[in-house]
C-alpha cells in the first residue's frame, strides 16, 4: 500500500463518525452517464395469475383481505411491493355480493379493468359500473369502495404512485368505519359534467392537479383510437395512440402516473425506441412481440409486463392489438427529467 493510499483511507476512516464521506469515492454513483434502471422486463401471464387469485377467493373474503390483490412484485425489486422502480401494481379480485371496504389514502390510484358483469366502484360519492377495458381513477385523499352486484368474479389492475408518495415519507391513510361511502352524487355525473366537450364557466377539479373525471370508458377511448386510422399514419415509434387526458389542462390524468391506449394493426412494428419513464403494459385485445434490449417477450390477453425505463424497445402486433400503458412520465415531466430517444442512430436527447 503507498502512503498516498494509506493516508486517504486514515482520513476516510476520521470522517465516518462525524456521518461524512467524500463525494469524490462517490460521483460516478450519483451522476451516472446514463440511467441505470433496477427494474427487470418481467411478465405475468393473465392464465396463470387469474387461477392463483380465486384461489385466493376461496381463502378470505374481499372484507378480510380489505383489498385482495395478488401484487406484481418485480423479481429485481423483492420485498418492495414494485411492479418498476417506481410504482406499485397488482391485480384485484372481488365476488359477486363482496364489498372492498370504504377507506382513503395520500396515494393516488388507477385501475384497469379486465373482467368484469356487474362490478362498479364508488369514488368521492358518485358511483361507477367497471366494464371491461374501463379506466377508473381514486385521486389521492378521496374515498373509494368497490362491490360486485353481478355474475361471475370482476378482476382488474390496480397501480397507485405508493413508491413515489414514500421517498417523500408523506403517506398517510383513514379507514371509513363503514364498508361503503354514501353516494351523493348521481351516476354519469364527472364525466358529463367534465367529459363532453364542454367545461363549467368556473373550471376546478376537486383532486387538486389529478382529472375531475374519475371513470374513462373503453368503448369511447377505444372508438377514438381506431378512428385515428381512417386519416392518419401511425407514429412510427408509438403506433396509433391517445393518452387519458385531465380535460381541465389536457395534461396527464393524474400528477404521478400516466396512461394512455395503444393500437398496432397486425404485422406493424414499431421502431427502436426508449425513455426515461418506468413503464408497464397491459395486453387488452390481440398478441404483441416485445423486443427489449434482444430480449423478446410474447403478450397475450391481459397479460401484464414491466418494462424498465431506458432500455431501447420495439413491439410488433401478432394480431390486431389495443394495448394499455402506464407510467411515471407526469412525474418525471413536471420534474424537468424526462428524456426519449427515438431510433437508436446515436441522436442527442438533450
Amino acid at each position: 500500500m503507498s502512503n498516498t493510499t494509506k493516508t486517504r483511507r486514515d482520513f476516510y476512516a476520521r470522517l465516518d463518525p462525524g456521518s461524512l464521506v467524500p463525494l469524490w469515492e462517490r460521483m460516478k454513483g450519483l451522476v451516472p452517464p446514463e440511467p441505470k434502471n433496477k427494474t427487470q422486463a418481467y411478465v405475468w401471464r393473465f392464465d396463470e395469475v387469474r387461477p392463483l387469485l380465486l384461489e385466493a377467493g376461496d381463502l378470505l373474503t374481499a372484507k378480510e383481505a380489505e383489498r385482495r390483490v395478488l401484487v406484481f412484485e418485480n423479481p429485481a425489486l423483492q420485498g418492495t411491493s414494485r411492479i418498476n422502480s417506481t410504482l406499485y401494481a397488482g391485480m384485484q379480485l372481488i365476488l359477486p355480493g363482496e364489498t372492498a371496504p370504504a377507506h382513503r389514502h395520500v396515494a393516488g390510484a388507477l385501475r384497469f379493468i379486465l373482467e368484469s358483469d356487474g362490478g362498479y366502484t364508488a369514488v368521492a360519492g358518485e358511483r361507477a359500473d367497471m366494464k371491461r377495458g374501463d379506466l377508473v381513477i381514486t385521486p389521492g385523499g378521496a374515498w373509494h369502495d368497490h362491490g360486485h352486484d353481478g355474475e361471475g368474479p370482476c378482476i382488474w389492475i390496480d397501480v397507485l404512485d405508493v413508491p413515489l408518495v414514500n421517498v417523500f415519507e408523506c403517506g398517510f391513510s383513514e379507514e371509513l368505519g363503514e364498508d361503503q361511502q354514501a353516494i351523493t352524487k348521481s351516476d354519469g355525473h364527472s364525466l358529463a359534467e367534465f367529459g363532453s366537450g364542454m367545461l363549467p364557466m368556473t373550471p376546478y377539479s376537486p383532486f387538486a392537479e389529478t382529472s375531475p373525471i374519475f371513470s374513462y370508458p373503453y368503448e369511447r377511448a377505444r372508438d377514438s383510437l381506431l378512428s385515428l386510422k381512417k386519416s392518419n399514419e401511425p407514429d412510427p415509434y408509438l403506433g396509433y395512440a391517445l393518452r387519458y387526458a385531465n380535460p381541465l389542462d389536457g395534461g396527464w390524468v393524474m400528477p404521478m402516473i400516466s396512461a394512455w391506449l395503444s393500437h398496432l394493426p397486425k404485422g406493424m412494428a414499431t421502431q427502436p425506441y426508449r425513455a426515461t419513464d418506468n413503464q408497464g403494459l397491459v395486453v387488452s385485445e390481440g398478441s404483441v412481440k416485445v423486443d427489449l434490449d434482444g430480449q423478446t417477450f410474447e403478450l397475450h390477453r391481459n397479460d401484464v409486463m414491466a418494462l424498465p425505463g431506458w432500455k431501447w424497445r420495439t413491439l410488433k402486433a401478432s394480431e390486431d392489438a389495443i394495448l394499455f400503458h402506464f407510467s411515471d412520465r407526469s412525474a418525471q415531466e413536471k420534474l424537468g427529467i424526462w428524456k426519449e430517444q427515438r431510433g437508436n442512430s446515436g441522436a442527442a436527447i438533450w
